[in-house]
């Protein structure tokens, strides 16, 4: 997870909306899709980012409206809508869901027809601005299965927001590393027992220290008033100026 890439997917629906930096110990990914080519990937990955800017910009107002207290069918306050319309989670997985099943489907005759007459056949090269158009033309021929695809989830029960998932995907558990946030839901690692158990030993092995360390002192022979170092300026230090009344 990069902030220079992850934080441009970010919309900025008012102040405070879009973080200054994404913190590895407080975002963690919703889920990884695999996909057996490139050109599958890329197909998806363009029809999500076009229904999330549906989402974002497209909505009904009721979505952003009160519908209790006094003030039932006003907007909600601006920093409360933003955090409303950020909350993109369910209409992610729904999107994916959706993408996926148009994806099994064969295409049409007339979507056939319009993607190979925006590819050149007459051998000439294409434009550094119109390779998307022979991807687009390659992603129909792919079209028709999604065998192979694989979603592993952070939390395998986000699935549940969609109603209805290709039978051909695969769905799996995305593993945890150094970086991810911890869960609100989820029960700690170490039991509150196991915790007090460690600190009784910590101060056992205190206690044991200490008296290692006061038996040594007390084994050593006491210094003579001769051999005791003396106290006050050392010899050859100027004296101080003392004022005599």
């Amino acid at each position: 997870m990069k902030n220079n890439t992850s934080l441009k997917q970010l919309p900025f629906l008012g102040k405070k909306t879009v973080p200054a930096a994404l913190r590895k110990d407080l975002w963690h990914p919703l889920c990884l899709l695999e996909f057996p080519n490139s050109t599958q990937g890329l197909s998806v990955f363009r029809k999500l980012r076009e229904l999330r800017r549906l989402h974002e910009t497209s909505y009904s107002l009721s979505t952003v409206t009160q519908t209790q207290g006094i003030h039932k069918g006003q907007l909600l306050p601006k920093k409360k809508r933003g955090y409303v319309l950020m909350n993109q989670k369910a209409n992610s997985v729904a999107d994916m869901a959706a993408v996926l099943l148009i994806q099994a489907k064969e295409p049409t005759e007339k979507e056939a027809a319009s993607a190979n007459r925006r590819v050149r056949t007459d051998g000439r090269p294409l434009a550094k601005r119109g390779t998307g158009r022979q991807a687009s033309a390659d992603a129909l021929t792919i079209r028709g299965s999604v065998e192979g695809v694989r979603i592993r989830w952070a939390d395998i029960l986000d699935a549940e927001y969609a109603e209805t998932w290709p039978v051909e995907v695969v769905h799996d558990g995305l593993e945890k590393h150094r970086y991810t946030a911890a869960w609100p839901q989820a029960p700690p690692l170490v039991s509150r027992e196991q915790l007090l158990a460690e600190e009784v030993m910590e101060e056992d092995e205190v206690g044991l220290l200490q008296g290692e360390e006061a038996e040594v002192g007390e084994g050593q022979p006491e210094r003579r008033a001769s051999e005791r170092p003396a106290v006050g300026p050392k010899p050859g230090a100027p004296r101080p100026n003392v004022a005599t009344v």
